[in-house]
């Protein structure tokens, strides 16, 4: 289970979460067809050792810097070499006695805490050391970085899907990118965390990357079929999105210039639309100042997060989807729901509203359409 002997401050620094044994099996089914007789399997941050076993020829090795979580892994595994050690510190196969020549795997759920997120701001700290050119704000993506600089050959672990999805964060990996290639990705809701349930659910990847040294670019990403239980796919080609139609964020002069301008909340992805609102009557430094050529987009977004009900866990990191020529046909639905929702937007709109339960007719359809298999 979750390392109990630390406390909760420490358990989200450190990233230390229990990871259900179905998903473990699942990721050494993964790795399986790839474990040769002299073949390393390294786990650099296996807390109690759930992802270690015995390999037979194979080496097996865990590392920690929680000295007590190492302990009890050496308890629990008495074939496995263990380290207790700062595994993103002087990084290198020596540091673990793995051989230069040796065929390298790297499996586990590593820790991510992105310490620019607002969800738990208050207790959020790293105070170990991190070689300079691992740091990063958020500890996952300074473990991949670590694993390209032991030269793995095969990786598989868990990681939030936005570190491949947000070209952002996608960049920050630039290093890691250049040398692998992503051949499986499983999507796992993190509400299967038992001690994440409490906060929104996001993507979860179990990811397996091979070593290549084409690498591959966002647009590979971006063509990517990742695996949702149940689904033939998801692909973020699949879809469009409402980046190319409305302003996401304030502009640097934002500052409302007219007596009735209106005001948007500023949209990151779906998961926080599902926290944030949209339009609202004052302005502020978190608020959009609507261009009123977009208003229908922004109707269209402010109808979207009422149906996010409709959408499973994994599009929770995507922007705002939207079929354009679609919209258009029912976009009568969309103002008219968004009109009874803001009556203060009446006077704004040229199409007149239509009935409620016409518009809920609509809207049915649209997103029927929109999310195809997807939808809930």
């Amino acid at each position: 289970m979750s390392q109990a002997h630390l406390a909760y401050e420490s358990r989200v620094n450190l990233g230390s979460y229990y990871t259900p044994p179905e998903i473990v099996d699942t990721a050494w089914g993964m790795i399986a067809p790839y474990v040769r007789s002299q073949t390393t399997v390294i786990d650099s941050a296996c807390g109690y050792g759930d992802f270690l076993k015995d390999c037979g020829q194979s080496i097996t090795i865990g590392c920690d810097i929680d000295e007590t979580a190492v302990d009890v892994a050496k308890e629990n595994n008495d074939k496995v070499q263990f380290f207790q050690r700062n595994a993103l510190c002087n990084v290198s196969r020596e540091k673990f006695g793995i051989p230069k020549q040796s065929h390298l795997i790297v499996v586990g759920n590593p820790p991510y805490n992105d310490k620019t997120s607002l969800i738990r701001q208050s207790i959020k700290s790293v105070d170990f050391e991190i070689d300079d050119d691992l740091a990063c704000r958020d500890l996952g993506i300074s473990f991949l970085r670590s694993y390209n600089k032991l030269e793995a050959d095969l990786i598989c672990v868990l990681h939030p899907l936005s570190y491949l999805i947000k070209p952002t964060n996608f960049r920050l990996l630039k290093a890691f990118t250049a040398n692998y290639r992503l051949i499986d990705g499983l999507l796992i809701s993190s509400s299967e965390f038992p001690e994440s349930a409490k906060h929104t659910s996001f993507p979860i990847v179990l990811a397996l990357y091979e070593r290549d040294t084409q690498g591959m670019a966002y647009s590979f990403i971006r063509s990517f079929r990742f695996r949702p239980a149940g689904k033939s796919g998801f692909c973020l080609d699949d879809f469009d999105y409402i980046t190319g139609y409305v302003d996401k964020y304030p502009k640097k002069k934002n500052r409302p210039t007219y007596h009735d301008s209106l005001f948007f909340w500023t949209m990151r992805d779906i998961n926080a639309l599902k926290r944030n609102r949209t339009f609202v009557e004052n302005y502020s430094a978190n608020t959009i100042v609507i261009d009123k050529q977009k208003l229908d987009y922004y109707a269209y977004v402010d109808v979207f997060k009422r149906n996010l009900h409709r959408l499973p866990f994994y599009f929770g990191n995507c922007d705002v989807l939207i079929d354009d020529n679609l919209f258009r046909q029912y976009k009568s639905a969309f103002i008219s729901d968004t009109v009874s929702h803001h009556p203060f937007l009446k006077k704004h709109f040229q199409i007149h509203p239509i009935e409620k339960q016409q518009a809920s007719s609509g809207l049915d359809t649209y997103f029927k359409l929109l999310f195809g298999e997807h939808h809930i």
